[in-house]
């Protein structure tokens, strides 16, 4: 769809359904939902490979096994080398079963270190490729209600962001989960007292945890919020660099980069502040656990209650402790900024998608006979565009659509393509309601031109050939020359395989249509789709690109749209549409005899 025909569809739909509202708009605006929804949604995002999910739970059991009897066998040694029974081969013996212990847990950490990576990029890799597969799935009118910036950041930054934590936290959480229930095991077959000082502090510690990680859980959503409103921003500063200097918008385009970036920064600021008091405030509790377990460990090491080699495994455990409660309070940070990413992700793949194609239906041999009957369609319910439009292209006929700004000539190829679904009535190609057709089958009967010209990133040679990449070298250059293409692609030093990059950027306006046109000539459809496919070129390349499309519409049917009046006088039916109807048909000689619409586009008086 032309930039043109875009401001036209502003005009035919209701404001509030103009495309490109601006950062919070659409997607942009969404509110965090329930997490645990997130959460079960991660889950179910591993798919078949949740049972090797189980298993890394099974390894981090058997490295926190490892690690709590550790200390307690070593505790042992050290009475072994107090005892009035010591001797060499003893003590050796308990610090060789030691050194093993510690190093099984090791390598059963590392094993389950290197599955769970394995596991999240995985699922990084399924959730890039299903959201790929649902931009193909959701409808046109959805693309014009999203800043494309904000949908590439939830595309890239946020399943990154959601990857990268879920990465980091899957490996460690489990691991560090257990290790506390095993640790607090161990305190408590040896001192069942000193195991409740170490409880308190966990509860505290744990509490406190809660209370940050509810606050700092909407700031991390607004964080994401915010970098997708300014990845729109600057991607439509990028691709509009042209018209900001035309018109001088630099200031404001820049006060506008500003004033999100600030809100960008205040977002991250007070996620990162409340996420950073969580580790201190572990730490701070944990400290005063051990200040306490020393002092009551060492009342009870003088009274006989409890041995030397006990308190110092007990002294370890108390460390041992504080570190994965510290670590899961930063984690839960990282678990909220995760799962606001994850919220956002699984938005965009619930994204409402167009209505399942037809099965076992096939176009055949097409001859081009469309057929609009009675259709109707609106984009709001309570706001129509179009009410019984009907209207015929007989085979091979050339078609041209003509009418003032906002008249809705776009919207109706558009509704021919199915880029859109009518809401009554029929259009039919051959007989047969292209309903009762795939989308992929019906497009394939249909070659288009746009005005705006859309080049991919490279050579020549594939951009002509892009709707059809079987094609030779020979077909490619015979459609070039056709089209004119081949006269300037003959001066470049690379010829056909001149890389473009930044939409051909390299090229002139004309050049790029041109190419565009060749294209489409390439891809030999039925149906061509012409929507003021010249109006971006000089005249002489106007008058070439004329001839070249009056061969190329021999014996294909035709719709043209055009503001060029010179250009469709020999059209074999012009149709004159107005606030979504069609006011008038026929020839140009019988619309001009009419007096009418069309007649006042040509400029003669009624």
């Amino acid at each position: 769809m032309s930039t043109r025909d875009r401001n036209l569809e502003q005009v035919e739909r209701p404001e509030n359904q103009s495309p490109r509202r601006g950062p919070g708009a659409g997607l942009g605006g969404a509110k965090p939902k329930d997490a645990r929804h997130a959460l079960v949604r991660v889950w179910q995002a591993f798919g078949r490979r949740r049972p090797a999910l189980v298993a890394t739970m099974f390894l981090s059991l058997g490295s926190v096994l490892g690690s709590t009897i550790g200390p307690w066998q070593l505790g042992l040694a050290t009475d072994i080398l107090v005892g009035a029974d010591y001797t060499h081969a003893a003590l050796l013996r308990q610090l060789a079963l030691v050194a093993v212990i510690y190093l099984a847990a090791a390598g059963l950490n590392l094993l389950q270190a290197w599955l769970i990576n394995d596991l999240v990029q995985s699922m990084g890799q399924g959730l890039r490729a299903e959201a790929q597969a649902k931009l193909a799935r959701v409808p046109l009118k959805w693309y014009d209600a999203q800043p494309r910036g904000e949908v590439l950041s939830r595309f890239t930054n946020d399943i990154d962001n959601m990857i990268q934590n879920l990465q980091h936290v899957s490996s460690q959480v489990v691991l560090m989960s257990m290790t506390i229930v095993g640790v607090l095991a161990m305190m408590a077959f040896l001192s069942p007292p000193l195991a409740g000082v170490a409880v308190i502090a966990i509860l505290i510690s744990l509490g406190l945890t809660r209370l940050i990680a509810r606050a700092a859980k909407p700031q991390f959503a607004a964080q994401w919020r915010e970098t997708g409103h300014l990845n729109a921003t600057v991607e439509e500063s990028f691709t509009g660099q042209t018209l900001i200097r035309v018109f001088g918008a630099r200031e404001r385009v820049d006060a506008q980069f500003a004033e999100q970036n600030d809100a960008l920064t205040r977002a991250a600021m007070r996620a990162q502040i409340l996420a950073g008091l969580i580790q201190p405030l572990s730490m701070f509790v944990t400290n005063l656990a051990y200040i306490a377990v020393v002092l009551v460990g060492a009342f009870r090491v003088l009274v006989g209650n409890l041995s030397l080699g006990e308190l110092q495994a007990f002294i370890q455990y108390i460390r041992q402790i504080g570190q994965p409660v510290s670590q899961l309070g930063s984690m839960a940070a990282q678990i909220q900024s995760a799962l606001a990413s994850a919220e956002r992700v699984f938005e965009l793949l619930d994204a409402p998608e167009m209505s399942a194609d037809a099965t076992g239906a096939h176009a055949g041999k097409v001859r081009g006979h469309v057929e609009f009957d009675r259709v109707g369609f609106r984009y709001l319910p309570d706001q129509p565009l179009f009410e019984d439009v009907s209207l015929e292209a007989q085979p091979g006929q050339m078609l041209a659509i003509v009418g003032p700004t906002g008249a809705g000539k776009t919207t109706l190829v558009n509704l021919l393509m199915r880029f859109y679904e009518i809401d009554s009535g029929a259009i039919r190609l051959d007989g047969r309601d292209i309903r009762d057709l795939s989308r992929a089958e019906l497009r394939r009967a249909m070659a288009m031109v746009l005005q705006d010209t859309w080049l991919f990133t490279g050579t020549i040679h594939d951009n002509i050939a892009y709707g059809r990449p079987d094609a030779s070298r020979e077909e490619v250059i015979a459609a070039a020359r056709r089209c004119h293409v081949d006269d300037f692609v003959r001066t470049l030093p690379e010829g056909y395989d001149t890389v473009l990059d930044n939409g051909g950027a390299a090229l002139s306006q004309g050049q790029r249509q041109l190419i565009t046109i060749a294209r489409a000539f390439l891809l030999d459809a039925p149906i061509l789709i012409l929507d003021e496919a010249t109006s971006s070129v000089d005249t002489r390349t106007e008058m070439l690109i004329q001839r070249a499309m009056a061969e190329l519409r021999e014996g294909r049917t035709s719709f043209v749209i055009a503001h060029r009046l010179s250009t469709i006088r020999d059209a074999g039916l012009i149709v004159y549409m107005e606030a979504g109807s069609v006011r008038e048909t026929g020839t140009h000689e019988a619309l001009m005899a009419l007096k009418g619409g069309y007649c006042r586009l040509q400029g003669q008086p009624d």
